[in-house]
């Protein structure tokens, strides 16, 4: 029946496009099925969701996917995040436009996030003192309408890691902020976050990409954002760069596993960005952009094929 109806839809279309030789006959049909797609309530199609990996401050690449999914009317019905994914998947879920978004995460970094200064960092190197992520909460709490899980827009989780079991801790409702924080917590750079009775740090440890997370919260179709470090290349110049480079090594070794459980994958190719380089923040936010762009069609056709058999039942009922 499914390949009946659509092959109706297809004969119909392409008979239509025979006046407009120009035209590129598949654009035609894909951009109506499109259409039709974004035009229906969850329940005539399926729930989509966006998983946004960790990755530091790569990870604001984010922003600009985002940005190209959104201008292209994808029905983006809940988020994940990890770490900044998390960051970033917060502001998505709280509704934020996108030229908003770009604005907060070209301006997210670790001097935002933590009480860095050259004394702290001294304590950290020498007296084994970490840092603290407290100001990450006083940050989102500035930009984020929401205060609480129940209140965003958009069904949110974000993913920590329990210091003392080594488990997944998925945060899907209660405050925002500090789980957020939670979720970026750098271990061996920050202190971990006390919160609900458990010691918690950075979830890009054990859930580099939360897929699951987002099919937690009913999702049924999901596109990841990923943004890996090629470690390969990379040179750490600080002992804060080694350690950021061992937890990315751990979640891309993570995503290899993952990222098949992903019904599309974009994955921006953003250069290595160090703890404190904010101003390459704005150049990994255009990467973001750049290769979502080059990843849209192709988005659009996964979605659209996945939501065949909705689409099919909308058909058989308007069948005389």
């Amino acid at each position: 029946m499914l390949t009946l109806l659509f092959g109706i839809v297809l004969t119909h279309f392409l008979a239509s496009a025979q006046a407009l030789p120009s035209l590129d006959q598949d654009a035609i049909l894909r951009d109506h099925l499109w259409r039709e797609l974004r035009s229906k309530p969850k329940g005539r199609r399926p729930v989509v969701g966006l998983a946004l990996s960790g990755g530091s401050l790569r990870a604001v690449a984010h922003a600009g996917v985002f940005s190209v999914l959104d201008q292209a009317g994808f029905p983006i019905d809940v988020v994940a995040g990890t770490s900044m994914g998390a960051v970033m998947g917060s502001a998505i879920a709280d509704g934020m436009a996108p030229a908003t978004l770009r604005e907060l995460a070209s301006n997210v970094g670790f001097r935002s996030a933590s009480n860095y200064g050259a004394l702290n960092l001294f304590r950290l190197a020498f007296f084994d003192s970490p840092l603290s992520s407290e100001k990450t909460e006083r940050f989102l709490a500035k930009h984020l309408r929401a205060r609480r899980f129940e209140q965003l827009k958009r069904p949110f989780a974000c993913v920590a890691m329990d210091l003392n079991s080594g488990e997944a801790i998925i945060f899907r409702e209660g405050p925002v902020t500090p789980a957020v924080r939670a979720s970026m917590n750098l271990p061996g750079i920050f202190s971990p976050v006390e919160y609900r009775h458990r010691f918690l740090v950075d979830g890009g440890v054990v859930d580099f990409i939360p897929i699951d997370a987002a099919k937690l919260l009913g999702a049924q179709y999901v596109i990841a954002s990923i943004t890996e470090l090629d470690y390969a290349t990379s040179r750490p110049k600080s002992m804060l760069n080694t350690l950021e480079q061992v937890i990315d090594i751990r979640g891309s070794l993570l995503s290899r596993e993952q990222r098949k459980s992903a019904n599309f994958l974009i994955e921006p190719q953003v250069p290595d960005i160090g703890f404190v380089e904010s101003p390459r923040l704005r150049d990994s936010i255009t990467h973001g952009a750049i290769d979502a762009a080059k990843r849209l069609v192709a988005g659009q056709e996964s979605l659209i094929l996945y939501s065949l058999p909705w689409l099919a039942k909308d058909w058989e009922k308007a069948r005389p």
